[in-house]
């Protein structure tokens, strides 16, 4: 018996040696994220253009622009508004949102910047735990004469237990902390005598 527990001794401390890395590996995760973003002052106006749907998964592309608003939002910009879109049949197949059409809205509402892309994937892998895998592309356009000024890609596995959104929102939150918000400082304000 005492042979036993030398054999187990040295993989005991290796799995205790190993238990902080755990967290490590709680999915699979890629992005490239442009090194130079404006900075986008808290009030600025951003409008978040419909998402090109690239996968075969009905309203993904409306999933992650929820996520996407919201997750601004929460960064500290203030005004942010998202590009309203019709509302489909889930049946028929929508067209691709015209990028030029969804720009000029962005002027008329008055936007300094704004922020679309693709999800390239958003589905739960098959198989025996059904892992979700999401990915996703954005784009931080100057409205003035639509160019792209910021970009961001990237992809996320998470393991059978974890929720599809969960891991999009996880993703999404890690591309967006490339962007830099900066507060917006109060002027003083000057009274007479």
């Amino acid at each position: 018996m005492s042979r036993i527990l030398l054999l187990c001794r040295p993989f005991a401390l290796l799995a205790m040696l190993a238990m902080p890395a755990l967290p490590l590996l709680a999915g699979c995760a890629v992005g490239t994220v442009s090194s130079r973003s404006p900075a986008l002052g808290a009030g600025d106006k951003l409008v978040v253009l419909p998402f090109a749907n690239l996968t075969d998964v009905p309203l993904a592309a409306q999933r992650v622009q929820a996520i996407t608003v919201s997750l601004l939002r929460q960064q500290g910009l203030r005004d942010v508004q998202s590009d309203p879109q019709p509302e489909t049949d889930l049946l028929s197949a929508a067209p691709a949102p015209s990028p030029q059409r969804a720009l000029q809205w962005a002027r008329r509402q008055g936007a300094r910047y704004a922020l679309g892309g693709s999800v390239t994937e958003w589905r739960y892998k098959t198989g025996v735990d059904s892992e979700p895998a999401v990915g996703v592309v954005l784009e931080l356009r100057d409205v003035s004469d639509g160019r792209v000024v910021w970009s961001a890609s990237g992809a996320r596995s998470g393991w059978g237990y974890q929720a599809l959104a969960a891991v999009g929102q996880a993703q999404i939150e890690a591309l967006l902390k490339g962007l830099r918000v900066v507060a917006v400082t109060a002027q003083p304000s000057h009274s007479a005598p």
